[in-house]
């Protein structure tokens, strides 16, 4: 595996920078891929810092403003924090701190939960980052005046996306006893307000008949919208970790079936 400093990276010259605290992100990063397969991108996997959603908020901001600031110096061009903790503690600061660069994050998609809300009760899965965040908590009081919001943080079901196996028992279980109090509420909308999530979607789906609600399509258009009159080189996605960079490709290729990603080691930024 080729261990080349930061700065001799293969970066191209102009680019969107996308960063999570490791695999989350790649359930954003699909949709983005699908909707424009020829953007550049280079996603940055803190792996070294996982997991984000229970670390204080300064300390996220912290780890979340070092990586945004390298890419913004070596070409990115719009900046998006597909990770719904990062956009909790970061968005906003990083909005006022670097006014210049567009970037791009995710709140819960409470909004369109509420709407189609039958019951007038929805489920939030979430991590403490974002249920403790102001950004969460404006969307809640904007947007579901009218429902109940039962929120619901998972940890174990961040950590069984990265490292568990969700068709098994215990994963079975982990699931089950995350959806409990939302289903005792007797919600029939689930905001999926981690990355991680969709990519338990199958597991979730075996044992609810809740609708689950993704944000991700949202953030692909607004980067399309935002990087329509931006010129980029034609590119693909550069993959660095702060982790493993062969635990990372491992994951990589069972996540999004690409057999061959460039994934290069990078030292954590602080």
């Amino acid at each position: 595996m080729s261990t080349p400093t930061l700065a001799e990276l293969p970066l191209p010259a102009a680019f969107v920078g996308m960063l999570d605290s490791g695999i989350g992100g790649l359930s954003v990063l699909r949709e983005v891929r699908r909707a424009l397969p020829h953007l550049p991108i280079v996603y940055y996997a803190d792996q070294a810092h996982f997991p984000y959603g229970p670390q204080p908020a300064q300390a996220l901001h912290g780890y979340v403003s070092a990586i945004a600031r390298w890419m913004i110096g070596h070409g990115a061009r719009l900046i998006a924090l597909p990770c719904h903790s990062a956009s909790a503690a970061s968005l906003m600061l990083l909005r006022e701190m670097l006014p210049e660069t567009p970037f791009v994050g995710l709140e819960p998609a409470v909004k369109p939960a509420a709407q189609a809300s039958r019951t007038g009760v929805i489920g939030v899965l979430t991590t403490q980052v974002t249920a403790s965040g102001a950004l969460y908590r404006g969307v809640v009081e904007r947007f579901a005046g009218d429902v109940r919001v039962i929120t619901q943080i998972a940890p174990a079901l961040v950590e069984l996306a990265e490292h568990g196996d969700p068709s098994s028992p215990e994963g079975a279980a982990i699931i089950r006893d995350s959806l409990a109090p939302i289903h005792a509420a007797g919600a029939d909308q689930i905001v999926l307000a981690c990355t991680h999530f969709p990519f338990l979607e199958a597991a979730i789906r075996a044992q609810t008949h809740a609708a689950l609600v993704d944000p991700a399509g949202g953030v692909a258009r607004q980067i399309g919208r935002l990087t329509a009159d931006i010129a980029f080189p034609p590119g693909d996605v550069l993959y660095l970790t702060s982790g493993d960079p062969a635990h990372f490709t491992a994951q990589i290729t069972r996540l999004l079936g690409d057999a061959t990603p460039r994934v290069f080691a990078a030292p954590a930024l602080t």
